[in-house]
């Protein structure tokens, strides 16, 4: 079921932001659509939610207001809401993305007349940070607000989402120059290791949130293929800190 709410108390995309996350971490809430503009919340849930309950979470969100712009009557979502595109359409992007990397980082290994599983994947993982960080940079703002939504760090700390881009981008960089390789591969194990924790809380709790591995640019639904994303890379750094034992 879907009701609508007027949410005053938000003054900025930060507020759009605190209040979703608000929202989002109440159990029968599968989706949550926030805006600034009237009516400002359109909230998806499995069972019906007593505003006052819903008025609770989001004053320990912020001071912010709740109330029933439908009078408490559920909406059908809509064909109009629905995305109707094609599992490979939605996920273009990056399947065009983890189709490349692996083409050119090979054809760089065929140039090398010799194929290195360790310079390979070093290669791997440079493209692969430094892909995804450019398009985090593209909106830094957009990307932090909605990696907040499920990150268990950026839900605490809303510079987190900030840090993590430029942490990504120097993770790109270190394993481009060949950067202390057992410092690059443990760093990127561990922030690769705590970003997926939020990416499986969200998708095994079913939450329709945007997933923001490829910044605010492209509207891709959280999915077990971004789980894939971040075990691939915890594989590898895993991979060469064994193999440099």
């Amino acid at each position: 079921m879907t009701h609508t709410y007027n949410i005053t108390g938000m003054t900025c995309n930060g507020c759009v932001a605190k209040v979703k996350s608000a929202l989002l971490k109440m159990g029968d809430i599968t989706e949550a659509e926030v805006q600034l503009q009237a009516p400002q919340g359109k909230i998806t849930m499995q069972n019906h939610i007593p505003t006052d309950t819903l008025q609770a979470a989001l004053t320990q969100a912020g001071n912010y207001t709740i109330t029933s712009a439908d009078c408490g009557m559920a909406h059908a979502v809509t064909g109009a809401t629905e995305d109707n595109r094609s599992w490979v359409e939605i996920y273009k992007p990056i399947l065009l993305i983890f189709g490349y990397l692996p083409g050119i980082t090979l054809l760089v290994e065929y140039m090398n007349e010799g194929f290195s599983l360790m310079r390979w994947m070093n290669n791997f993982m440079a493209g692969f940070f430094l892909i995804f960080s450019f398009f985090k940079f593209l909106n830094l703002k957009g990307f932090a607000e909605s990696y907040a939504m499920y990150d268990i760090v950026a839900k605490r700390w809303n510079g987190w989402g900030y840090v993590y881009a430029f942490l990504e981008l120097g993770l790109g960089i270190a394993f481009l120059i060949g950067f202390d390789p057992v410092i690059t591969n443990a760093a990127a194990l561990v922030i690769m290791s705590i970003s997926i924790i939020g990416v499986l809380q969200s998708v095994l709790n079913k939450r329709k949130i945007k997933c923001a591995c490829l910044g605010d640019v492209f509207n891709l639904p959280m999915s077990t293929l971004t789980i894939l994303e971040d075990v691939i890379m915890i594989v590898m750094s895993g991979t060469m800190l064994v193999m440099m034992r």
